[in-house]
């Protein structure tokens, strides 16, 4: 079969012929038929998050359609349409039994560990894939297994409650997610920071107000707007230590930011006037639990959150197409997410 793989650090991915997955006992084949493209990606090519064993197929938004099931499989038949929670994990130990299954011992995320969706076909234990219904389209499917999932994680992690202001850095995949949840959860008022007209101009379709970061300190028209108060709640989705420093000041007095954005660079707070005086708090999320999967994918499903503005390009399974849109990625461009189709 055909993938699209990470062969050294900081070089571009290479078209490779690889043998279809061999099947076993608890495994699902599936039948790649959207896999997203994912800023995450970007940085594994650059070398700046650790990807091994190389060389390796890249991508961790997947959905498609069941090929093979194993023989301790009954969740799903051949024909089944399916999108897959992007790690591969034991079941067992203490953290998947307490529905922390990202901090399993032996997990591995596909794209990043194991090969991933850059392919014609994957293969997954069957606990990792959930039925994708047929009011969802695939592409739609993959993007929400981590940019979209990632987004009701964090919110959850910032604890928003009804009436609560809040503000979201970066619009991407992940933002456009956010922004919607938010509103759904019951946010008084929603922010979208960003410096991108497009994605800015998509965000009075949602109802949120636009904050063009591009023309000046994001921090202080947000003050400007809130009456001097700050927001309560601040995602920070881009992975900037610029972003997280806003999004920390932007949040007033026991407020929470929330990050999600994945940088290895230090963020400068000054400990007492920035965060102790004002008990102010600061928040890691880690990516998304499978537990709450089938809640997002019902939201998408009954239209609550809309995605169909989130996929704006797709291209077919070709390394030179796939490069160039992680290109884009690096330069934060205009995309909010690219789809690959086999």
């Amino acid at each position: 079969m055909k993938a699209i793989r990470l062969v050294q650090p900081g070089q571009l991915l290479e078209a490779s012929e690889v043998p279809v997955p061999s099947v076993e006992a608890q495994d699902v084949l599936l039948a790649v038929k959207a896999a997203g493209i994912c800023h995450s990606d970007a940085h594994y090519r650059a070398g700046r998050s650790p990807v091994h064993p190389l060389p390796l197929t890249l991508g961790h938004e997947v959905a498609g359609i069941v090929e093979e099931v194993g023989v301790e499989v009954s969740a799903f038949k051949r024909g089944n349409r399916v999108c897959v929670h992007y790690l591969a994990t034991c079941g067992e130990c203490g953290n998947c039994r307490a529905g922390i299954e990202q901090f399993c011992g032996s997990g591995a995320m596909i794209g990043k560990h194991r090969d991933g969706g850059y392919a014609e076909f994957l293969l997954m234990p069957a606990r990792s894939l959930f039925h994708l219904p047929d009011e969802i389209g695939f592409g739609v499917g993959a993007i929400m297994m981590c940019s979209s999932a990632t987004a009701p994680h964090s919110l959850r992690k910032a604890r928003v409650k009804a009436g609560e202001t809040v503000a979201v850095y970066g619009l991407g995949g992940l933002g456009i997610s956010a922004v919607q949840l938010a509103l759904a959860l019951g946010a008084s008022e929603v922010f979208g920071v960003d410096i991108k007209p497009a994605k800015l101009g998509l965000m009075q379709h949602f109802g949120v107000i636009p904050i063009d970061a591009s023309r000046g300190d994001p921090v202080q028209e947000i003050l400007r707007l809130t009456g001097g108060r700050g927001v309560d709640v601040a995602l920070e989705l881009i992975g900037l230590p610029l972003t997280m420093r806003q999004a920390v000041l932007s949040i007033g007095v026991q407020g929470r930011a929330a990050l999600a954005g994945i940088t290895q660079d230090p963020i400068e707070i000054y400990s007492y006037q920035e965060l102790i005086n004002k008990e102010r708090e600061v928040i890691g999320v880690s990516d998304h639990l499978a537990q709450e999967l089938p809640t997002l994918i019902e939201f998408v499903r009954q239209g609550k959150l809309d995605l169909s503005s989130a996929v704006t390009r797709v291209i077919g399974l070709d390394a030179v197409l796939v490069n160039q849109a992680l290109d884009q990625l690096e330069r934060f461009g205009d995309e909010v997410r690219t789809v690959i189709v086999p």
